[in-house]
């Protein structure tokens, strides 16, 4: 199927789709060049029409793009991800269902309302559920296989459940992310009783903590580098004295060494370039190699 026929047959099934969309639309760097093809879907039938028509064709699967870099070159497949608005969060006794498109922070006020403890953690992370299940997301001390009970995936053109014991989770590792064809449409925390108020000074701590030592006032994808055996990235980074060093607009941020910010107008190209000096810089001081968090997608040749 051609990207020009699948957008005639979702347009025809009443799915949200559109072509040539930037991806800085779609993702918390704002970099990158046009998407191809970009289907939004609001829920779980949804997901699976989408999946199943595009099966065959160059598609990446993205939550809320919160770690993701896109090539200045754009991407030439198809990009499926979930809304992040009206989406369904629904919470059954001490358990909480969320669609993969619901963004961690409002899954943990769901949570918070209903005086359920354990997903504190998850307020402030820029992610969706969907996302996070992936790549078993975590903050303060708490992660997805934490909390986790179960999730929905789409496989084979058929919805299935994985128990949490199957997710084969590691420090930012899953069964999901060893299997692209394992798509994440939705999951079931198990929670506990807890006290409101104090559930939400916990949210409010954290908050105040990130706000303290994030740089959250200027686009980015989080921890650009994934935390290496018996070091800290940023500390790495910063011993390495490249706190504030810049590449075009991308900077790695003087508040915190281990995100790389776009200060304004910022390219992918540049962002890239940035994670390839401090990778360079951190090896040749420390002879650690920084293992990139970020996914990248679409053409970064070494050129770049």
């Amino acid at each position: 199927m051609t990207i020009s026929e699948l957008l005639e047959k979702l347009t025809a099934l009443h799915i949200e789709v559109q072509a040539d969309v930037p991806a800085s639309r779609v993702t918390t760097f704002r970099t990158g060049g046009n998407i191809a093809l970009l289907v939004t879907v609001r829920n779980e039938e949804e997901w699976m029409t989408a999946l199943t028509l595009s099966q065959g064709m160059e598609r990446k699967i993205i939550g809320n793009g919160s770690n993701l870099l896109v090539s200045d070159r754009g991407y030439h497949g198809v990009v499926i991800h979930p809304a992040k608005d009206n989406v369904e969060i629904r919470v059954e006794g001490n358990r909480v269902y969320a669609f993969a498109g619901a963004m961690l922070s409002k899954t943990a006020v769901a949570a918070a309302e209903a005086g359920l403890t354990g997903l504190e953690f998850a307020h402030g992370i820029p992610g969706s559920v969907g996302g996070a299940v992936y790549m078993n997301a975590g903050a303060y001390g708490g992660t997805m296989d934490g909390v986790l009970e179960k999730s929905i995936f789409w496989k084979d053109g058929r919805r299935h459940e994985l128990a949490l014991a199957d997710h084969r989770y590691g420090y930012r590792e899953s069964v999901y992310k060893e299997n692209p064809d394992m798509i994440v449409m939705g999951a079931v925390f198990a929670l506990k009783e807890g006290k409101k108020e104090e559930i939400w000074n916990t949210m409010r701590e954290l908050s105040g903590k990130r706000k303290a030592s994030q740089p959250l006032e200027f686009p980015s994808a989080g921890s650009v580098f994934k935390r290496p055996a018996g070091h800290f990235a940023g500390k790495l980074i910063q011993d390495a004295g490249l706190k504030g060093t810049r590449i075009g607009g991308a900077e790695v941020s003087p508040k915190h060494a281990g995100f790389i910010v776009n200060v304004g107008g910022a390219t992918s190209t540049d962002v890239y370039r940035l994670i390839r000096h401090v990778q360079e810089r951190v090896m040749a001081e420390f002879e650690v190699m920084l293992e990139r968090e970020v996914e990248l997608l679409g053409d970064f040749s070494e050129g770049e």
